[in-house]
């Protein structure tokens, strides 16, 4: 069998991960095929170029038609909880909060202390149904067209309902986070909406996982700045910290999850 063969085989099978799971590890892969950890960077880097994948810190991330919202929920479950409860102490009762859409943004969500007091604004069917659970949180929904990938309303008539809040504080959802280019994203109207969510509000919260570090993608959702908190895990690199810090964000560091 030649290499070329096994290299096509050994993509095929990555690719049928990717659209189980939504995203896969070099270092898992590597481990699993018994090659080395730069033998499935060059998969990965040839699948994205490819259009096959998007190439993250540490792995690759299925595209967004290859990934439901459904998939995206339960990849990286405990990594997204620790996040969850690192975020939720810098919520405090009389503030108002907007939530955009993601499954991080869902976590946070579902990590509310049950006494807490506020009122909570979102784009997200899944997020506002969370928060009915909580008596003391007053849930506000934008409305419109829900797209199906997103899993929220995006659009003209979102957009519209959005214009009418200055929330306290935004908890935002990024495809990718680099000191270089901020906070990006892949799906253009969605983009528009959340650079809208950034601008009115006071401050803004963005929890993501290790993989997004490092990550820019075609549109920009917003510059880091001194505005800006991100909750990140526990392994996030050090390097790469030290950059984000330098643009005046915040860092907040979720608790280790354990293997």
């Amino acid at each position: 069998m030649s290499s070329d063969l096994l290299t096509r085989e050994r993509q095929e099978a990555i690719r049928s991960e990717l659209r189980q799971s939504g995203r896969v590890l070099a270092g898992d892969l590597a481990r699993h095929f018994k090659v080395s950890e730069d033998t499935i960077r060059r998969d990965l880097r040839d699948m994205a170029a490819a259009g096959l994948c998007e190439r993250v810190y540490g792995g690759a991330l299925a595209l967004p038609s290859e990934q439901p919202f459904s998939v995206r929920t339960g990849i990286s479950r405990g990594r997204k909880q620790a996040l969850a409860a690192a975020a939720v102490t810098r919520l405090t009762d009389g503030m108002t909060v907007f939530v955009d859409a993601g499954s991080t943004n869902l976590a946070i969500v579902k990590a509310l202390p049950p006494g807490l007091s506020l009122t909570l604004a979102t784009n997200m069917p899944a997020i506002a149904a969370a928060a009915l659970d909580h008596a003391r949180i007053e849930v506000i929904t934008i409305g419109g067209r829900i797209d199906r990938h997103v899993g929220a309303a995006i659009g003209t008539q979102a957009e519209r309902d959005l214009k009418m809040l200055r929330p306290d504080l935004c908890i935002l959802g990024a495809c990718g986070i680099d000191a270089g280019s901020g906070l990006t994203g892949l799906i253009y109207d969605d983009v528009v909406f959340k650079t809208i969510a950034a601008a009115h509000a006071s401050a803004v919260l963005v929890a993501c996982t290790t993989d997004k570090l490092g990550s820019v993608h075609p549109f920009v959702i917003a510059a880091l700045d001194a505005r800006m908190t991100l909750t990140l895990e526990a392994d996030a690199p050090d390097t790469l910290t030290t950059a984000l810090q330098a643009t005046g964000a915040s860092v907040l560091r979720a608790q280790a999850v354990a293997s």
